[in-house]
């Protein structure tokens, strides 16, 4: 079995998984979200050693831990950003993350879509920490529903409406982004540093204080960078 075609089973699965297991996420706050994130990890943690074993008679792990493309003290993979609004932050309507990373701040890159409950529960949360950091990191939300049938590029700048976040937030044409990041759940963060490594991820929501410590984190780790 071909990497992308396990790649490609796993994030169907995961996307099916979030949106049924988080249907009623917003009535049943933040707890059941977190505990609806520990087995959504579980689960596709099985996957990935089902997948792996069926692909080669290797250990699981090690198979699995060659595959991740993006994980903590990799590369953040490149890709073209069209932005919805934050333009004047960003610098610009059309833009790759290489250039948002060469204004030599942190980058938090938050992949989202505009039906998936948690993205709609944790935005508030990440307005929040957003106004705290203005000006030291560029926090920046993409939209990746089209690719996770769980909304289109409409709804997504309908639900950033609704909200009244302010953040900038962006969508991508690339289908590539969710195989180079090895997204497995919505919504995704990544913890980027003005050089381009990720120092940590985080699959599922995050409230304002956890995100706020991995911000910490992030800021640290970039001024010893």
């Amino acid at each position: 079995m071909s990497d992308h075609l396990v790649y490609d089973l796993l994030l169907a699965v995961s996307t099916i998984l979030t949106e049924k297991l988080t249907h009623n996420s917003c009535r049943l706050g933040v707890a059941f979200m977190k505990n609806m994130s520990i087995l959504l990890g579980t689960t596709v943690m099985a996957l990935v050693t089902l997948a792996t074993c069926s692909a080669s008679g290797q250990q699981a792990i090690a198979s699995t831990s060659s595959a991740v493309k993006a994980g903590p003290g990799r590369t953040a993979p490149d890709f073209e950003i069209i932005v919805y609004q934050g333009d004047d932050v960003l610098g610009g309507k059309r833009l790759r993350l290489s250039e948002l990373l060469a204004q030599g701040k942190p980058v938090v890159l938050n992949f989202w879509a505009g039906l998936c409950p948690p993205c709609r529960v944790e935005m508030p949360e990440f307005q929040r920490v957003y106004d705290r950091y203005k000006g030291r990191i560029i926090l920046v939300g993409v939209d990746v529903g089209p690719f996770t049938f769980l909304g289109t590029k409409e709804q997504g700048q309908a639900l950033i409406a609704e909200l009244g976040v302010t953040y900038p937030a962006a969508t991508t044409l690339d289908p590539e982004v969710m195989r180079s990041y090895q997204v497995l759940g919505m919504p995704s963060t990544y913890f980027i540093t003005p050089a381009g490594e990720i120092v940590d991820t985080w699959t599922g929501l995050l409230n304002e204080e956890k995100l706020g410590e991995l911000v910490e984190e992030l800021l640290e780790v970039s001024s010893r960078r």
